[in-house]
């Protein structure tokens, strides 16, 4: 039988609890509100778009694409003034359509699924916000980031040409005028192509498969639009046909961009442009509603997470 002696002597109570002071102490800084918070995100996403702050795998192909796009300018201005010329051989706005186009459609190909694709998989962004920011915020945020990483890849070749002329003794007046729109044209391709590379990586969460689309939508796009043109008459043979046939390219973003700024910066003698004066304006047109339409389809996918 057990009795109360055979169980142990009950020993002293445990301790209290104690509360280390390891230096807690309230935010005494300035309370930085969306404002802040969105160019936090801005200089993340356009740092990201050149793989800043990632591994060095993500770096290799922006970068390859920005050498890709650049190195040719540089030797352009070498030849140029190794043969004493007056002048380049191509013009600014020429340089981005037939050199530089398809590396910056590459680019943007790749770039835009790498800002977007990862916080649509895992619901979450790589920063932490003491301030909550709107959905607004976040695609206007996502959108200038890489409209301003494009505008470097488009833009670092046409300064490495003007600084060119500008060390070769060319003349001051031409390439200032003929850069300035070299720039009008890297903006508008860096807004278009932005704009049609984010609407479709907002549509998946997986990379690959928005890398190929956006590529497809750009490439594709541009070949039927040659086709069209060449099936109805455009090939040159008759003037009023070509004219016509024109209008096909309103379905190729990058050649809308292409044919408007050659007409309004009246370089039509030596590029194509648009289909007359009503061309112009509905080309123009396009431009905007490409850019509005995408701000707002954006907003529209985003309203949904």
């Amino acid at each position: 039988m057990t009795t109360q002696s055979d169980f142990p002597a009950p020993t002293d109570a445990a301790p209290d609890g104690v509360i280390h002071n390891i230096g807690y102490r309230g935010y005494q800084g300035p309370r930085l509100g969306r404002g802040y918070a969105t160019r936090s995100l801005f200089v993340q996403g356009l740092r990201g778009a050149f793989g800043l702050g990632r591994s060095g795998r993500s770096k290799v192909l922006p970068m390859l694409m920005l050498a890709a796009i650049t190195l040719p300018a540089a030797l352009i201005v070498a030849i140029t003034i190794r043969e004493g010329s007056s002048q380049y051989s191509t013009d600014y706005p020429q340089y981005l359509e037939n050199i530089g186009l398809l590396f910056a459609e590459i680019f943007v190909a790749a770039q835009a699924p790498v800002l977007l694709s990862r916080d649509l998989r895992y619901a979450t962004v790589p920063l932490y916000f003491s301030r909550p920011i709107t959905r607004a915020d976040y695609v206007r945020a996502k959108g200038a980031a890489l409209v301003a990483a494009m505008l470097i890849v488009t833009g670092l070749p046409l300064l490495v040409l003007y600084l060119g002329a500008l060390l070769g003794g060319m003349d001051f007046a031409h390439n200032t005028e003929h850069f300035g729109m070299g720039l009008l044209t890297a903006l508008l391709y860096s807004l278009v192509l932005s704009a049609v590379a984010l609407v479709i990586a907002a549509a998946t969460p997986r990379r690959g498969f928005g890398v190929a689309a956006i590529m497809g939508v750009l490439v594709v796009s541009g070949i039927v639009a040659t086709i069209i043109v060449g099936l109805s008459g455009g090939g040159g043979l008759r003037e009023n046909g070509a004219t016509q046939a024109a209008w096909a390219y309103l379905i190729a973003p990058d050649s809308v961009v292409e044919r408007f700024v050659n007409q309004i910066c009246g370089l039509t003698a030596n590029s194509p442009g648009t289909p007359g004066a009503l061309g112009t304006v509905v080309f123009g047109l396009e431009i905007l509603a490409l850019a509005v339409g995408a701000y707002l389809v954006l907003l529209r996918r985003y309203r949904k997470i």
